[in-house]
This record gives C-alpha cells, sequence and structure tokens, in this order.
C-alpha cells in the first residue's frame, strides 16, 4: 500500500483529509514564504505547495506527498498570517466590506511526477468593530491564519458572502485533492464502502 504523506502542520488540513478517510502521516516542513517581486499571489501559492511538496519527498521518496499553500490576496497584494494585533487590525480594516481571493494550491508528489491544482475563490468579510476585532484577536483563533480570520471558526460570523470552495478556503479543496489522489491510486477511502 501506497503510503501518503501530508506536507504540513495544519490541522485544519488533517481533518480534511480524515474527513475523506485519509490517515495521513505528518511531515512539516519549512520554507520560505515570502513573496518574489512581482511575483502574483495565485503564483505564489502554487510555487509554495510545490516547494513544501518538494521539501517533503526528499524525506520519503517512495511516498504519495501531498502539499498545499494558503494566499489571501485583495488584488496583488497578499496577507500572510499577522505577527501581532496590530498588523490583524490593518488586514480587517482593509479587507472589511470589500470581496478577496482566497488562492489554494495543491501539489501532489508521486514517483518523479508533480500534479499541482489552484483553487480560488472569493470571500467578503464585514467591516468589523475595533471591540470585534479585539475580542476575535483575543480567542487566539486568527494568530496562524492567512488574512487573520478562519472560515470554519469564529470568524464565520464576519463572513457575508463566500464564492467558490469552501474547503478551499479552509486551506485544502477536496474535490481537487481527492481528484488528485485517485489519480496516484489513493481513492477517498470514506468512497469505499470499508470502515
Amino acid at each position: 500500500m501506497t503510503s501518503l504523506i501530508l506536507a504540513s502542520a495544519s490541522p485544519r488540513r488533517l481533518a480534511l483529509l480524515h474527513q475523506l478517510g485519509y490517515a495521513p502521516e505528518v511531515i512539516a516542513t519549512d520554507v520560505d514564504e515570502s513573496p518574489r517581486p512581482g511575483e502574483s499571489p495565485d503564483t505564489l501559492a502554487l510555487r509554495l505547495a510545490h516547494g513544501k511538496g518538494l521539501a517533503a519527498a526528499t524525506a520519503r521518496p517512495e511516498a504519495v506527498i501531498l502539499a498545499a499553500d494558503t494566499v489571501v490576496a485583495l488584488g496583488d497584494r497578499t496577507f500572510g498570517k499577522p505577527c501581532d494585533y496590530e498588523e490583524a487590525v490593518r488586514m480587517y480594516t482593509v479587507l472589511g466590506g470589500v470581496w478577496h481571493q482566497v488562492h489554494t494550491a495543491v501539489a501532489v508528489l508521486h514517483r518523479g511526477r508533480v500534479d499541482q491544482r489552484l483553487c480560488s475563490s472569493a470571500v467578503r468579510l464585514r467591516p468589523l468593530s475595533s471591540a470585534e476585532m479585539r475580542s476575535y484577536w483575543d480567542t487566539g483563533e486568527p494568530v496562524d491564519k492567512a488574512g487573520a480570520y478562519a472560515v470554519q471558526g469564529i470568524g464565520a460570523v464576519f463572513v457575508s458572502g463566500l464564492q467558490g470552495s469552501y474547503s478551499g478556503v479552509m486551506g485544502l479543496p477536496l474535490f481537487e485533492t481527492a481528484e488528485m489522489l485517485a489519480a496516484c491510486g489513493l481513492s477517498p477511502p470514506c468512497l469505499s464502502g470499508h470502515p
């Protein structure tokens, strides 16, 4: 049986894979997530997913490696994980009341081949009050999230619209992921009829 490696320490990505019945081994990878000059947000997501996959593949070349990266953007401006409360406030101020993009790239590496997909969705946050920004930050949820919010958590109360893939906005588009893994002989166990 071919083993599946998740090249990510994200508990959300792991939970989404568990939802499909996969039980991957987790290998956290460390890549520089800084955008290159002139690099578009979607290209950045694709490059980072590929880079994370390559980093894990060197340790386990026989396995199927799944890597992903999510970039929140407004036009060509990217919004990573906030380094502190003040940066989160700046993000909420810019993103509140406008549609922005969430690009999640998935890379699957297996037997020297790389399959990549990009899932882009649009999200609209309602404007947040100063008190809401402070209260939300104090929950701890925004700290490690691109754009400083989590659509699947408390942050959902601020999401006034979403067009595209809900799981993609969470960090792993399940439709694309299941197709890519099935192409490597790893169809979703939840659909196999076995526990």
